[in-house]
């Protein structure tokens, strides 16, 4: 692991390497901020993040962490819980204190499933795979020891193991660049196996991953999804619009006179 290149590590070996760096450069008098540290961790290296972050904040820091994991909340010593809802139903404080505090305050959800009040239901019954799969043989890219794995199709797949154990390398880098080649003439090079059977049981593949989501300043979840295509023609049709001759193309983040000229459709304004 020493000597892979660093874009190839997967988000917690990373995000231990800098937790690690900070640990040894003994600083007090620190707040350190981390946004959803747990989020792509097994369980035991969950553990090993919190006694980490613990040990930050035992040699004289302050540790704010924004995070939905269970284990971390009651491994805090304070928990500031926001509600009730997201986006224009959120933003609020709804509780402050300890766990033991929030699991006791009316209007927090997040005390309600804390007091097991509310639980998420495990399914009783599993979906059958519909006979088909496709199968991984003999992968050998970074970690991986030669393995040999099948995923039946139809069914919902959890690839588990704790972090660096070779999962996003098996799924990422072999089964996904794999059948991205070969079924969607992608140029991106696999990772090491011997071959990938099954090809003709799926007609693409498509990688839903956590990367930005545009390209510029000016995207955002309505531009992404097409959902600002139906509100530019809204507002193209109002009466002011048909009165003035704006057409749906009038009113874009891109176009002069259309978007706001104070900060050229970005949001913001930017000092450097």
């Amino acid at each position: 692991t020493l000597s892979r290149p660093a874009g190839s590590l997967s988000g917690g070996e990373a995000q231990r390497i800098r937790l690690a760096t900070q640990i040894g450069a003994g600083l007090t008098g620190v707040l350190y901020i981390l946004d959803e540290p747990s989020i792509g961790l097994h369980q035991r290296d969950n553990d090993k993040l919190i006694a980490t972050l613990k040990k930050l904040r035992d040699l004289g820091n302050s540790v704010i962490v924004v995070e939905h994991d269970e284990d971390t909340m009651y491994a805090a010593d304070q928990i500031i819980d926001i509600g009730p809802g997201a986006g224009v139903h959120g933003g609020n404080v709804m509780a402050q204190g300890t766990a033991e505090e929030i699991k006791n305050t009316p209007g927090s959800i997040t005390g309600d499933y804390l007091s097991g009040r509310k639980q998420i239901v495990v399914p009783k019954k599993r979906r059958k795979s519909n006979g088909k799969s496709i199968e991984v043989v003999g992968a050998t890219e970074h970690n991986l020891k030669n393995i040999t794995v099948k995923f039946p199709l139809g069914q919902f797949i959890c690839v588990t193991g704790v972090s660096g154990s070779g999962k996003s390398t098996l799924v990422n880098e072999i089964l996904y660049k794999t059948i991205a080649r070969d079924l969607n003439g992608s140029n991106e090079k696999p990772g090491k196996c011997k071959q990938v059977k099954g090809l003709h049981n799926i007609d693409k593949i498509v990688n839903i991953d956590q990367s930005p989501i545009g390209r510029t300043p000016r995207s955002n979840p309505a531009t992404y999804t097409g959902v600002f295509d139906m509100i530019r023609d809204l507002f193209a049709g109002t009466n002011e619009a048909k009165m003035r001759g704006y057409d749906k193309g009038r009113f874009s983040f891109n176009v002069p006179g259309g978007r706001c000229e104070a900060c050229s459709g970005d949001g913001v304004l930017k000092i450097e």
